[in-house]
């Protein structure tokens, strides 16, 4: 039984996929290009600050990650 419904499951996600491919997209600008990929790096970065604090012990230590979340969540507003 589970093996059906994990086939029908992969159906599904192919039909999506097929979905998706066939709406046109407009081209990025090379600007707009840019922009997400700093995007895509800041917030990696604030998962990996995110991920460092939950493990540190040191108050220093913490503070100082706290004051880069901080940065990082401010530069995502923008």
């Amino acid at each position: 039984m589970a093996r059906g419904f994990e086939s029908k499951d992969v159906e599904f996600q192919q039909a999506e996929a097929a979905d998706r491919s066939q709406i046109p997209r407009r081209s990025l600008t090379p600007a707009e290009r840019e922009h997400a990929a700093q995007r895509r790096s800041v917030e990696l970065a604030l998962t990996q600050a995110r991920c460092d604090l939950a493990a540190a012990t040191s108050p220093i230590h913490r503070h100082m990650l706290e004051q880069g979340i901080a940065e990082l969540e401010r530069q995502l507003a923008q």
